[in-house]
């Protein structure tokens, strides 16, 4: 007999979460913790489903989930950090009376879109159909698609980053305990330690000592919290072939025309 049938009901939600660093959680929605497998689902923090939409065939299974912020494995500064963006999910739904019975797949996929407001939190939940909406393809663009040292680029990092420590940090940027060259410009940065470790971003400012990052930090940012700073390239294609001597390598289409045609040259 299904776990849906009956008079009376014992169903639970069973949740496994894994981040894209390779941290997870095993949640249930029941009051005590579960056993399956040999896995433990622990009842906190409280997950629970407020709307799961299942559809026939391959449309998009969509879904939004809600809990409490109660544990130090799911904390507030980790899910505003967006520590948890993108995590794999796998929602099922066993008998707690019988949890090494056979469970009911709901949805597996990505979570999305997370709200906190202190106490709780609330994520979107998106379907791995998704992926099939996406370009199968990449599109067309005057700048380079590929990211510095990835796979598409091809440059070698080694030599290229650096580690430093924060020194103090003010209202227009960080100041760090070395100087950095303008090779730095519009690298990625990343942080090893502190309350905001993994957290990355893109150095936009650069004046010896001192970096401003694109985006701010979720939490504070405390003397001698060390980063990890990597070269950076602007994606044009004169910086690949002059500085890189990578032209080859460009993932773009610098001299195709396009709607910016009469407006990309001075005097058009």
């Amino acid at each position: 007999m299904s776990i849906f049938e009956g008079t009376l009901t014992s169903l639970a939600f069973c949740w496994t979460i894994e981040r894209r660093d390779g941290a997870g959680l095993a949640l249930t929605s029941h009051d005590r913790d579960l056993t399956i497998s040999g896995c433990r689902y622990r009842s906190q923090p409280g997950m629970v489903p407020a709307a799961i939409e299942r559809k026939r065939g391959i449309g998009e299974a969509e879904g939004e989930v809600a809990g409490a912020i109660t544990s130090a494995a799911l904390t507030e500064t980790d899910l505003g950090a967006g520590r948890w963006d993108g995590a794999r999910i796998r929602l099922t739904a066993v008998d707690w009376n019988d949890p090494e019975a056979a469970s009911v797949a709901l949805m597996t996929g990505e979570l999305a879109d997370i709200e906190t407001d202190g106490t709780a939190f609330r994520a979107g939940l998106r379907g791995v159909s998704g992926n099939l909406s996406r370009p199968v393809c990449p599109e067309t663009s005057s700048e380079c698609r590929a990211d510095l040292g990835d796979r598409k680029c091809r440059i070698d990092m080694a030599g290229r980053r650096a580690v430093v420590s924060v020194v103090a940090d003010e209202i227009d940027g960080m100041r760090v305990d070395s100087e950095l060259g303008g090779d730095f410009l519009w690298g990625d940065a990343r942080f090893l330690t502190g309350a905001n470790t993994g957290f990355a971003s893109v150095v936009v400012g650069l004046d010896g000592d001192r970096i401003t990052l694109r985006d701010q930090p979720y939490a504070a940012i405390s003397p001698g919290d060390r980063m990890r700073i990597s070269h950076g390239c602007d994606k044009i294609f004169a910086t690949c072939r002059d500085r890189f001597s990578n032209a080859v390598n460009f993932r773009g289409e610098p001299h195709l025309p396009g709607n910016d045609l009469l407006t990309r040259f001075p005097g058009a």
